[in-house]
């Protein structure tokens, strides 16, 4: 029987400029699992971590940015994995920051700066596309559930 993990996170880090919200998305390294997969922020939860703190730690690691606002998304992504034969779970953050300046880590390659459409349009798996779609919508709408959601950020993040 499949074992039931929480084991990594995904986060769809936003950037807000007169009512317009870009999302930054990632280019994985040829050298790297899925290769050259398109993706937002995302980390194995290290052990005795907390996976909002995950969030945070693998934004400043992929990206070199810092939280502005972080919320807890209204989706929780799952896939099957037949290594380990394991079910995740995947919680899914928000993340707005007030910066573009990404400085990439050696887990990507590449990045960029896209409207939703574009972002949504160039995920793959359909718990990408659901994770962000959730993002977005609680962003655009100004959804109540971000204010009842949010991660409290330290100064010092």
């Amino acid at each position: 029987m499949p074992e039931i993990k929480v084991r990594v996170v995904d986060c769809y880090v936003y950037h807000q400029m007169d009512g317009a919200i870009q999302f930054l998305i990632l280019k994985r390294n040829k050298d790297k699992l899925y290769e050259h997969l398109w993706q937002g922020v995302a980390g194995k939860i290290e052990k005795g971590e907390k996976a909002w703190q995950t969030a945070i730690r693998e934004l400043k690691e992929e990206t070199a940015l810092n939280p502005k606002k972080m919320f807890v998304a209204d989706h929780v992504s799952h896939f099957y994995e037949t290594h380990g034969d394991r079910i995740n779970l995947v919680p899914v953050f928000g993340i707005e920051v007030d910066s573009k300046d990404v400085i990439l880590s050696d887990e990507h390659i590449e990045y960029k700066w896209v409207d939703f459409k574009e972002a949504f349009d160039t995920l793959v798996w359909n718990g990408q596309k659901k994770g962000i779609q959730t993002v977005y919508d609680m962003v655009s709408n100004h959804d109540e559930r971000i204010r009842w959601t949010s991660v409290e950020l330290k100064k010092e993040n």
